[in-house]
């Protein structure tokens, strides 16, 4: 590499992933959630009743991605799907009490604490900081990838190099 601030800026990155992957094995090691099924638990325990389209649109995912999950969520008993009284055609989802036990068992996440110490900083450093996000995600060919992982819909999978 020329440039060393091209070095420096994806060691950053790498430290970034690093933290990540370290805070997605804490989470799977004490609840066996993944984060984006912890995202999705959090977003229908906020509601009384939302539906999965909802659910995709507050966190930016894809609608496949929020169907597998919630599949997975279904599955391990922390949310039940419902048809619709009015229109049957409609699906709300609702959580469980296993899954709320899940969501007291989950520690406090990476991205809480990364949301708690960016709210902290001014309009314009957010700014900035999202500016450049944005801009290394098209420099490295991410810009139209869904936020959330395409196999995030059960145990984490570590059989692909990071």
């Amino acid at each position: 590499m020329d440039s060393e601030i091209a070095f420096l800026t994806l060691r950053a990155l790498r430290r970034v992933l690093r933290a990540t992957e370290i805070g997605s094995r804490q989470l799977a090691t004490t609840t066996g959630l993944t984060p984006s099924q912890l995202l999705v638990l959090r977003e229908i325990d906020s509601r009384e009743s939302v539906t999965p389209s909802a659910v995709a649109q507050s966190l930016q995912f894809s609608q496949a991605t929020i169907t597998a999950v919630v599949d997975r969520l279904v599955v391990l008993g922390f949310v039940q799907r419902q048809r619709g009284e009015r229109d049957k055609r409609q699906i709300h989802l609702t959580l469980l009490p296993d899954g709320r036990d899940a969501l007291a068992e989950a520690p406090d996440p990476l991205q809480k604490r990364f949301i708690d110490r960016f709210d902290a900083l001014p309009n314009w450093e957010q700014a900035m900081i999202l500016a450049a996000a944005e801009r290394l995600a098209v420099l490295m060919d991410a810009d139209s990838i869904d936020a959330a992982p395409l196999l995030d819909s059960g145990r984490i999978d570590r059989s692909e190099p990071h």
